[in-house]
């Protein structure tokens, strides 16, 4: 279910970076440590996790057992990570090199790969025709393209493992568009699409991929006309979507793939 020690040691030495000084100098250590140690660790890489929901997601995770990698441009990611016992990178999802980091310093420390949750933050909002191209651009950085990246670097690692899980939070609000959140629908309703198309393609490889779609998140600011137009009448919490999340890569979730969970407190009307 995982690479063999010459995969995982070539793709080391074809980064050409640190990463891979620093994992043979781990080989002091008896090698067959290492391997029943590796065999028996799931390893999982949050992207902008530094707060909100993918924060709660690294919480949820290291506490259901994985050992986890954090990416986060404010540094908070990096000092979570070390609070839970993991690696972290100070940088952007928007950064081929901080992504490639990430990878590279998750590969050297544990050697695999079983998990990845994409986050994000906030792209430009504006009245939609007022929305210049830099913005329009921005918003396919921060919604769209910070997921292909990763997934992209991720996914070879999954498929050479045998498995692997990648849940991406989007947005309820996907499939009933919204002004107020104008590149967010736009390139999340993108995500989808790309969710679906990865879906088909790797699922024979036993890689699963799916997005959940929060509502109303209490890492938002709250308002009372928000809140009366959930059904449930309240926000929901940012360990409730990682609670989702942690159920989306597990052994029980393994049938789902290409699909857009929503939690949403019954907000959205579609069907």
């Amino acid at each position: 279910m995982r690479p063999c020690s010459k995969k995982i040691n070539d793709y080391l030495l074809e980064q050409g970076r640190d990463a891979a000084a620093e994992w043979l100098s781990a080989a002091s250590a008896s090698r067959a440590e290492q391997e029943e140690r590796h065999m028996s660790e799931k390893v999982a890489i949050i992207t902008a996790g530094g707060s909100g929901m993918g924060a709660a997601a690294a919480r949820k995770l290291a506490e259901d057992g994985y050992r986890v990698a954090i990416l986060s441009s404010s540094g908070k990611g990096e000092v979570l990570a070390h609070e839970l016992g993991g690696v972290g990178v100070t940088g952007s999802n928007q950064s081929p090199e901080d992504l490639q980091r990430l990878v590279d310093l998750t590969m050297a420390r544990w050697g695999r790969i079983d998990v990845l949750v994409n986050s994000a933050g906030h792209g430009p909002r504006a009245d939609l025709l007022d929305i210049t191209d830099e913005q329009w651009h921005l918003g396919m950085e921060v919604y769209l393209l910070s997921v292909i990246r990763p997934v992209r670097l991720v996914a070879p690692v999954m498929a050479a493992q045998g498995a692997g899980a990648i849940v991406n939070i989007s947005t309820a609000w996907v499939a009933e568009p919204s002004a107020m959140f104008p590149t967010s629908a736009v390139f999340r309703a993108g995500l989808a699409a790309f969710t679906k198309i990865f879906a088909d393609r790797y699922a024979a490889q036993n890689l699963r991929i799916n997005n959940v779609l929060p509502g109303w998140i209490d890492s938002l600011p709250g308002t009372e006309e928000r809140r009366a137009s959930v059904p449930m009448q309240r926000y929901g919490t940012a360990e409730e979507v990682a609670a989702t999340i942690a159920f989306l890569v597990s052994e029980g979730a393994g049938y789902i793939t290409g699909q857009n969970l929503r939690v949403d407190g019954g907000l959205m009307r579609s069907i």
